[in-house]
């Protein structure tokens, strides 16, 4: 049968995948790196895992370009996530909290690891995952889109849009869950001051408010009394709101 439709354009491009040696072993994480033809910018896969075994799709993107990844699958327990240049356990999207569709801009330079699982409950039951990738990279890349912006200058807005820059950030909504992506705009206000919109899995959008470079506060109510706070990690600010927490990078706020 059938798989059912992805919800990304598909860009007919043709795939070629060399298999790797298991990675690691004793997980069943083997690895296969994806290759586009010239002039392709996309990429789909068709395959099957079994109980534990994992595959680690692994494709080479630069910063400030576009990321389009999606899954269909019949198994509602086959997720993928996606893991940043030199992280292999850490995810910086999560496929079950992402509902297997991420779109966004890549903030480094790198291999990227498009991870395919099963969840540990259907794992124990050996259950067999068909499924249907595809991956698209578009865009040349640079500082200013990876950081989310068409331009560094405060009064240019992305097309469409009320924001000075649209793109994706680091969030989780709960104490101890995966690290997800976020869709974010931004309305710069200059010197470091400006709001950070961002919109949570579930649809709803938080503001977090910037002066001269720090996150200060948000759109506090009566109905969503979640604790502030906000600290630096080099140029990450790293926000806590209740049990949700944002990595919101400096060129965000402060543009190109």
């Amino acid at each position: 049968m059938p798989y059912a439709s992805l919800r990304a354009p598909l860009l007919v491009a043709a795939l070629v995948v060399l298999a790797a040696p298991a990675a690691i072993a004793q997980t069943d994480i083997r690895t296969e790196r994806v290759h586009f033809k010239a002039g392709a910018n996309s990429a789909v896969v068709e395959g099957t895992i079994t109980g534990r075994e994992t595959v680690d799709y692994v494709l080479v993107a630069s910063q400030g370009q576009h990321m389009n990844v999606s899954m269909a699958t019949k198994n509602g327990a086959n997720y993928f996530n996606i893991l940043a240049p030199g992280e292999n356990e850490v995810a910086m999207f999560n496929g079950s909290i992402g509902e297997n569709q991420f779109e966004g801009i890549l903030l480094k330079s790198g291999a990227y690891k498009v991870r395919v699982y099963m969840m540990r409950s259907a794992a124990r039951r050996n259950e067999v995952a068909k499924y249907r990738l595809e991956m698209i990279i578009s865009g040349a890349g640079d500082k200013s889109s990876a950081a989310g912006g068409k331009s560094s200058s405060d009064d240019t807005l992305v097309k469409g849009t009320n924001y000075n820059a649209t793109g994706n950030i680091p969030c989780a909504m709960a104490k101890g869950q995966p690290t997800g992506s976020c869709l974010f705009g931004v309305k710069r206000e200059g010197k470091g001051s400006g709001i950070v919109t961002v919109t949570k899995p579930d649809g709803r959008t938080r503001a977090i408010f910037f002066e001269n470079g720090e996150a200060t506060g948000y759109d506090v109510n009566k109905a969503d009394p979640g604790k502030f706070s906000a600290e630096r990690q080099g140029d990450l600010s790293i926000i806590r709101i209740g049990e949700e927490r944002y990595e919101i990078p400096e060129a965000v706020i402060l543009g190109g």
